[in-house]
């Protein structure tokens, strides 16, 4: 009886864990909403302040703000895989 040997897999160096999360990191700090967001953001900051005018740039600093806490909340905690250690 022969035995059929099914070729072994290769495997591949993983990207070293520290500048996965090094690279990541970055990109999180990178982050910026765009004004088309900050602006829609912004307005209804300004409607639900009761509409008074003279405070934009205080809408705008707001709206950035809770734009780029959303996008921290809803980011994936935890250990994440790279695409390329899959």
């Amino acid at each position: 009886m022969k035995h059929h040997h099914s070729p072994q897999p290769v495997h591949t160096e993983p990207i070293p864990r520290i500048i996965y999360l090094e690279e990541r990191k970055k990109a999180e700090e990178a982050f910026v909403p765009s004004p088309d967001e900050v602006a829609r953001r912004a307005y209804f900051v300004y409607v639900n302040q009761g509409s008074l005018p003279g405070h934009e740039v205080q809408h705008w600093l707001q709206a950035e703000a809770e734009l780029i806490h959303e996008r921290n909340l809803t980011r994936t905690h935890g250990v994440e895989k790279s695409p390329l250690n899959v």
